[in-house]
């Protein structure tokens, strides 16, 4: 704890408590001991007192005890020869500087009745006689619910006049956009301005209506935000009048309030501040002042400074933990769950992006908190506006960077993220959504475009909807969309890499040593009968889940798309066919399918839908199956190219023969297990081969054959059966030595 702070904490706290006695004794000299104080229209005497101590203040002579107490509360200033002065004498002093200021401010209302305003009228540009003082209970019970049912998630404190009129709007009208409400007690120090006044210069009008309140022109009317945060709790969290510390804990856990000084700070604001610190409540200004970063009190650090204007207020919010509230998404199209297996047809057809068409990929990662401008979206490149009339529809190469920090995130929340591009794009009208990773597919309809949609409108949707469903695993994120082709590849490069990282996460995993499956029915807007259940050895079929993927989403969501399996008795090893899985597929398929196997595409395989990274079918003359990736546009053995099978196996079937599954899968130990196993593959694309060359090398030398790479057939090789046997036989491929595939 800096000994700088809490010495002139102390010191301000001695100044004001000395003050505050000396008004005290005074006003029972000129009127009485008996004379009633209090905030008016006001049904909880002097809140902070009353709620922490439980105390009753209606009389000058009430408050006399309380005096008593707050001297008692002060520790002695710090020596110059002390080096570390604790936290709990500074807390104490501002305890005593906030009660003492309470006692002084009803006072003033006794000495000055007309100095505050109240009420709820909205002040302009003009107007003068601005300072509202305590809120009535009328405006208490109107707005005090709000900080318990979390429309206002709580409020910033600003003290002070911030260096220009321009920056003091960008602030507060940044606050107002993540539904704060904004406290503000005291000019500068030089008693010129403050931020309400220029607020008023600026064009800004405030008032309760606003969310803007100006309590006071002094430092003591820190009191009456203070005050509103404890009747709150009084009034609608249950906290008795006296519970101090259940008090101050509502408060730190349910009242997301900070302060913000933002010009030259005096011994009194930093007893203020000391005293707002009880609350865990931080303070986060521009000055140039010591800090306090240890944790403790507050749920962050206690004080951070030398924050540029322009990165207060995020600042401000990170500091305190507030969880930013979206609750509205600012584009021209209506969104909502009932568009989301909405198609977009060929004739209606405005852009497209990916779908084997063009390379499009999506990709999630985390940042540090000063890389990430949460709410900024950018577009690099071509947006739907710029594309010219007379190629329409166009097809783009597109990446969409989503990037991500908080406190509280972690890498394995990647993925988890990512894969709820998907449904959330597919929520706007007008635009559809198919895969993930490096294989996504966007398609914009004209419709859509009419209105007004760009693609920097994707990043809109994103930064709204991942704040409302996962606001608890972070704190900013900031989308950057690019449509230019050579940045498109070397970001789709990149995210590859990632992509192989979390695969290999779960290479050491067994199905037969795990005892817990888990659900993705993510895609059911497009396969409502389609249930994907992922295990150790077998990746989602979008290839955007695996296990531990799952695992992390059902934590973060517990009611959400991945549900824990107990796989239960088994019914086949070597198929990979568990009760407890069939049950909950019998049920998460709507009674559609009773049961599938793990590891087999010939026998009751799993289901299948559109978002699968590849295809695997029989090739009877063979003896073998060949596999197809999306990417891979060609023909291939099996008589359809991917789009064909794809639309022939897709919507949740269950087929005999064939079976979508992720590129990962492939090389896993339990591909198609049941059937052979990997030495069954004896066709692929070359573009599928070169991307798992090396993981093929190893599973070849894992089952003994390390050569079989180069007996797999490719599109290079034929796109026939009859044009493949005769290299399989040449190369002595091990599928036509095994059992008949079929029979």
């Amino acid at each position: 704890m800096s000994k700088i702070i809490i010495s002139a904490a102390i010191r301000g706290a001695h100044n004001i408590v000395g003050k505050a006695a000396a008004k005290l004794d005074a006003a029972i000299q000129k009127y009485g001991e008996n004379q009633e104080i209090g905030f008016p229209n006001t049904a909880y005497y002097l809140p902070i007192i009353y709620s922490l101590m439980g105390t009753k203040i209606e009389k000058l002579k009430d408050a006399v005890p309380v005096m008593a107490r707050c001297k008692a509360l002060l520790p002695a200033v710090p020596a110059e020869h002390n080096y570390l002065p604790y936290l709990g004498p500074g807390l104490d002093a501002g305890l005593a500087t906030l009660f003492a200021e309470e006692i002084s401010e009803a006072i003033r209302y006794v000495e000055d009745p007309d100095f505050y305003v109240g009420g709820e009228e909205v002040y302009s540009k003009g107007d003068t006689k601005i300072w509202l003082g305590a809120a009535e209970d009328t405006i208490f019970r109107k707005r005090g619910v709000e900080f318990v049912d979390g429309s206002a998630p709580g409020f910033a404190a600003i003290v002070g006049a911030a260096p220009s009129v321009q920056e003091a709007v960008d602030l507060v009208t940044e606050y107002q956009k993540k539904n704060l409400y904004i406290f503000c007690a005291a000019r500068s120090i030089d008693g010129k301005t403050s931020v309400p006044e220029q607020l008023l210069e600026g064009g800004v009008q405030i008032g309760w209506p606003t969310r803007i309140v100006p309590f006071s022109p002094d430092i003591a009317g820190a009191v009456f935000a203070l005050g509103f945060a404890n009747r709150a709790a009084m009034a609608f969290g249950g906290v008795k009048p006296g519970a101090a510390l259940k008090m101050l804990l509502y408060n730190k856990d349910r009242i997301f309030a900070f302060v913000n000084a933002v010009s030259q700070i005096s011994d009194e604001w930093y007893a203020n501040a000391a005293g707002c610190i009880n609350w865990g409540f931080p303070t986060i200004t521009n000055q140039d002042i010591p800090q306090v970063l240890p944790t403790g009190i507050c749920t962050y650090e206690h004080v951070v400074s030398n924050v540029p204007m322009a990165e207060l207020g995020q600042k401000s919010i990170e500091v305190r933990g507030l969880k930013v509230q979206v609750t509205e998404i600012d584009i021209p199209v209506n969104f909502g769950a009932a568009f989301e297996g909405e198609r977009v047809r060929k004739d209606d057809l405005y852009a497209e992006c990916g779908g084997g068409k063009t390379q499009a990929v999506e990709w999630v990662t985390s940042k540090r908190m000063e890389e990430v401008e949460d709410g900024k979206v950018e577009v690099f490149g071509l947006d739907l506006p710029d594309l010219p009339q007379d190629k329409i529809p166009m097809r783009l190469p597109m990446a969409v960077v989503v990037e991500v920090a908080g406190r509280a995130f972690q890498p394995d929340f990647e993925p988890i993220l990512e894969r709820q591009i998907h449904h959330l794009v597919n929520y706007a009208q007008g635009v559809m959504h198919i895969g993930q990773r490096d294989i996504a597919w966007y398609r914009i309809g004209k419709s859509a475009v009419e209105k007004g949609f760009t693609l920097k409108h994707v990043g809109t949707i994103l930064h709204a909807k991942f704040h409302q469903d996962f606001g608890a695993i972070f704190d900013k994120v900031q989308v950057k969309i690019y449509t230019d082709k050579d940045k498109v590849d070397e970001i789709t490069k990149q995210a590859r890499a990632v992509y192989k990282e979390r695969d290999a996460r779960v290479e050491n995993m067994r199905d037969e040593t795990t005892e817990t499956y888990y659900s993705c029915t993510l895609c059911q807007s497009f396969a409502p009968n389609h249930v994907c259940v992922v295990s150790p050895e077998r990746t989602g079929l979008c290839g955007a889940y695996n296990w531990m993927d799952c695992k992390a989403s059902n934590e973060i969501n517990p009611t959400g798309p991945n549900q824990p399996i107990q796989k239960g008795e088994t019914i086949d090893e070597k198929y990979g066919m568990w009760q407890g899985v069939n049950d909950f597929v019998f049920k998460a398929s709507r009674q559609k399918v009773e049961k599938y196997n793990f590891y087999s595409l010939v026998y009751d395989p799993m289901t299948t839908c559109g978002c699968c990274e590849a295809i695997s079918a029989v090739l009877p003359m063979c003896n073998g199956i060949m596999t197809v990736n999306r990417d891979y546009t060609g023909e291939t053995p099996c008589g359809m190219k991917f789009t064909t099978l794809a639309g022939v196996i897709g919507g949740g079937q269950s087929t005999p023969g064939f079976v979508g599954h992720s590129k990962y899968n492939v090389v896993q130990r339990k591909f198609v297990r049941g059937d052979g196993g990997l030495k069954r593959v004896v066709w692929m694309p070359k573009i599928l081969k070169d991307e798992l060359r090396e993981q093929l090398l190893k599973r070849g030398e894992e089952e003994g054959m390390p050569d079989l790479i180069d007996r797999i057939a490719d599109d290079t090789v034929g796109v026939t059966e009859d044009e493949i046997l005769a290299f399989l036989t040449e190369k002595k491929h091990p599928a036509l030595e095994m059992d008949p595939i079929i029979g």
